[in-house]
């Protein structure tokens, strides 16, 4: 999809008819056509396209067009975020705009009050970029009747830079960390990731003390959950899972400016905890999760999604399947338009999982809403999402008899995904697949006990410990079994428990 097409997409029917009043007012000739392309692009008429002008005419000039129209949206929707952005970052910034106005045309009381109030926005929320060109400001027209104390001024604009270099340390180091990830990520790149964040510290030059914030936390727990689930093996990360909980521990009612960062901690955690079968320690921490999402509704939208799969999870791998399916039902049904696809995609598989671990023909039909291109996942929900689904599509078709079709994803997945899996050192998925295409290719080898050995041996590797490799594992055991592949999974990840 092209940047105009996307951009469209980002409008609901009322932003549109907005943007056309707004392209109305703009348009100062009968004969513009951004208005046509627009409803071309609404309507996906790729024919109508080349109507817009004569074939052979002018396609400069149609490119121009879409210039001029994208340049129109972004305009468009620069003044609608800021217009309807209700935060007080936006708030403070909206004070400050208007303040430069106002000194300009030499109202200077206004002014000032205007530039207080958004100093003290800004310090509220630790915005040092923002307080930056506030202070800059007060500075500039320092020299006005009314205005501040300039040693004092300069002493506060002097301590909000320090402020700004601690947040770009912080900043650049993360990004070091994300690039690091996709070295491990895409080509088997093998570090130690407590070493690696100790040499990143000291690299950029980072105090313990930088380091005891809600974002600075939030950012290395992304990275070190990012890293576990590469590895599969979230007992690599306890010790930044433990620093975690000793910073929470250690304070105080959060501030609503630090909502975001600490809701995501709390996910993080929660996941940490579902994946090394702590199921009630991850529902504690799902149910603190809850309590702060509800008190503000912008993340409550941000975060509803995660939070229902989460717990979804929880409940299935816990024994409330009925449950746990109607919840991501329930959650599919009632989505908003603003939900990320990804948050959508993941419930969807959630679901196809669910239905095929208890043998429902339900989880082919879900298959099939997953229509996005192998592509597309990979770049949205990583390699290590869409190998699983790819996985999964396998196993459901060999599951309902669907042999060919089987065979046939199986080919296409090693063909794609073969020399991948090579690099990175994840033979192992190769392996498992080797014994799907055993047992495809003769259904009754798993009465055979060499197969059966193959099999179990699986469940000894550290690597295959995750709940979602388990289950994987637990579809091959259920065939010799005779039993659904939930019953396995669930008799695995709770031996203690009858099912």
């Amino acid at each position: 999809m092209d940047s105009l097409s996307e951009l469209v997409n980002l409008l609901n029917s009322y932003d549109k008819k907005l943007f056309r009043q707004f392209l109305e007012r703009k348009n100062k000739r009968e004969d513009v056509k951004n208005l046509d392309l627009l409803k071309l692009l609404e309507t996906d008429d790729i024919e109508g396209l080349s109507k817009l002008y004569k074939p052979g005419k002018n396609k400069d000039a149609y490119h121009a067009l879409r210039k001029r129209l994208q340049d129109s949206l972004l305009l468009f929707l620069s003044q609608k975020t800021f217009e309807s952005n209700q935060s007080e970052a936006y708030e403070a910034l909206r004070l400050l705009v208007v303040a430069r106005f106002l000194l300009e045309n030499d109202v200077v009381k206004v002014a000032f009050k205007c530039l207080d109030k958004a100093e003290r926005l800004g310090e509220h929320l630790e915005q040092f970029n923002l307080l930056n060109e506030i202070l800059l400001l007060k500075l500039q027209y320092a020299h006005l009747p009314g205005a501040e104390e300039l040693d004092a001024l300069t002493i506060r604009f002097l301590n909000n830079q320090s402020e700004m270099q601690r947040e770009a340390k912080l900043n650049m180091a993360y990004a070091f960390l994300r690039q690091e990830l996709q070295e491990i990520h895409l080509k088997g790149k093998v570090v130690n990731l407590t070493a690696l964040i100790i040499r990143t510290i000291r690299k950029y030059k980072i105090s313990m003390q930088d380091l005891m914030t809600y974002k600075a936390v939030y950012q290395i727990l992304f990275i070190a959950n990012e890293y576990a689930a590469i590895q599969q093996n979230y007992s690599l990360i306890e010790r930044f899972i433990d620093r975690t909980n000793n910073f929470l521990q250690n304070q105080q009612q959060t501030r609503k400016p630090y909502f975001f960062y600490h809701i995501s901690i709390l996910y993080f955690l929660a996941n940490f905890h579902l994946r090394q079968k702590d199921f009630g320690a991850s529902m504690s921490y799902l149910k603190e999760m809850n309590d702060l999402m509800v008190d503000d509704e912008r993340y409550f939208t941000i975060f509803h999604l995660r939070h229902q799969l989460l717990t979804a999870l929880n409940l299935f791998f816990t024994g409330d399947a009925d449950n746990a399916v109607a919840l991501i039902k329930e959650s599919l049904s009632n989505t908003r338009q603003k939900a990320k696809p990804e948050d959508i995609e993941d419930l969807r598989i959630c679901l196809s999982m669910f239905l095929a671990l208890q043998n429902d023909r339900g989880c082919l039909k879900q298959l099939t809403l997953l229509t996005q291109s192998d592509a597309w996942y990979e770049k949205k929900m990583g390699m290590l999402w869409t190998i699983r689904k790819n996985v999964m599509e396998i196993l459901v078709h060999a599951q309902f008899s669907n042999i060919e079709l089987a065979m046939s994803r199986l080919t296409s997945f090693r063909r794609r995904y073969k020399k991948y899996l090579q690099r990175t050192s994840e033979e192992r998925v190769l392996l498992f697949l080797k014994l799907v295409e055993r047992y495809l290719l003769k259904p009754d080898v798993v009465f055979e006990p060499a197969y059966r050995k193959a099999v179990l041996k699986q469940l000894d590797s550290e690597e295959n410990q995750d709940i979602f490799t388990l289950s994987f594992i637990a579809w091959l055991i259920a065939k010799w079994e005779k039993k659904t592949a939930y019953e396995v999974a669930f008799t695995t990840l709770n031996p203690s428990k009858p099912f």
